[in-house]
């Protein structure tokens, strides 16, 4: 980790030259007062200057990354692991050939715990939030295309029935995922009933609410 120690007329004069030195922004580095400053007092004592220990905080990529394959190899899963990055989004695809269904586990539960943690881990000492996205040999947009298709059937079938139909529970995100396919079609509503991980969403005619 790269730091100085560095002496200003105020602190916030020795973080802009420890900043200078470090070659780095302000929102890049944090720091400890080592003295704060003291003004003289009326020519008997000298005035001192405020002394700080300035760092580079860990890049949370960087962190995430290692933790990822730090877990990958405890876990004994031969995996490369590769960043993907947008405007909008930064995401880490695992391949993993034959052991990619231990990485994703069942309906995913295991690549969302993985996430979880990672952009925890990630976190721990940053400023600014970093939001990472893990995904192994596109899983994430074949489920996708399962609910969406999902929701489209069943959908049909609460038109043609008039009964409603609920689904299995699933996390927040692919409960959104069902809400949004679902929002503009014709005849069926879409609500969410139950707590915790037995939350699920319930396809209703759009007549009816009971």
């Amino acid at each position: 980790m790269k730091r100085v120690t560095v002496s200003g007329k105020t602190i916030e004069k020795a973080i802009a030259k420890a900043i200078d030195e470090l070659q780095t922004t302000k929102e890049k580095v944090d720091y400890r007062v080592v003295e704060e400053p003291q003004k003289g007092l009326f020519g008997l004592f000298r005035s001192k200057p405020a002394v700080v220990d300035v760092f580079i905080l860990p890049d949370p990529v960087e962190k995430a990354y290692s933790f990822l394959q730090g877990t990958l190899d405890h876990l004994e899963v031969e995996a490369t692991i590769e960043k993907e990055e947008t405007d909008q989004s930064l995401r880490f695809n695992i391949s993993a050939n034959e052991d990619t269904g231990r990485i994703i586990g069942k309906r995913g539960q295991t690549l969302e715990a993985l996430e979880f943690m990672m952009n925890l881990v990630a976190n721990r000492q940053g400023k600014a939030y970093t939001r990472i996205e893990l995904d192994a040999e596109n899983y994430r947009q074949k489920r996708r295309e399962t609910l969406e298709h999902l929701a489209v059937k069943l959908a049909k079938k609460v038109t043609a029935t008039n009964q409603k139909v609920a689904l299995e529970p699933m996390n927040a995100a692919e409960r959104k995922m069902i809400h949004t396919k679902l929002q503009s079609y014709d005849g069926v509503e879409t609500i969410s009933e139950g707590t915790g991980i037995n939350r699920h969403i319930v396809i209703i005619p759009a007549t009816n609410k009971s």
